[in-house]
C-alpha cells in the first residue's frame, strides 16, 4: 500500500504542490513546495498561539482564533490554486484519465 501511495504522489506530470488524498476529500503535499507551505502554516499557528498565551485577556483569545481562521483560509486557497481539483476519492482509481 505504501509503495502504491508513493507511486501515486510521484505521478505528477503537471507539478502540483498538492495532490488529492487517496481516501476522502482534500489534499496532501506532493512536492517540497507543498511541504514548505504546510511547515509555514504550523510555524505561524504556533507563533500566534505563543503570542496569545503571553498576553492575557479576551482580545488575545479573539486575535488567536481570527488569525487561525485567516491562516487556514490561506492554506486552503494555496492548496486550491497549486493542487489538483478536489473530489471524493476512495483509493487509487483503476481507470486511466
Amino acid at each position: 500500500m505504501f509503495k502504491n501511495y508513493i507511486k501515486y504522489l510521484k505521478d505528477n506530470p503537471k507539478g502540483y504542490w498538492f495532490k488529492r488524498k487517496l481516501f476522502g476529500w482534500g489534499w496532501t503535499p506532493a512536492t517540497w513546495q507543498g511541504w514548505l507551505v504546510i511547515l509555514a502554516y504550523f510555524v505561524l499557528v504556533i507563533a500566534f498561539a505563543r503570542t496569545a498565551g503571553k498576553t492575557a485577556g479576551k482580545g488575545s483569545f479573539f486575535g488567536f482564533w481570527l488569525s487561525l481562521v485567516i491562516l487556514t483560509a490561506a492554506l486552503i486557497f494555496i492548496a486550491y490554486l497549486k493542487g489538483e481539483k478536489p473530489r471524493w476519492q476512495w483509493g487509487i482509481s483503476k481507470k486511466k484519465k
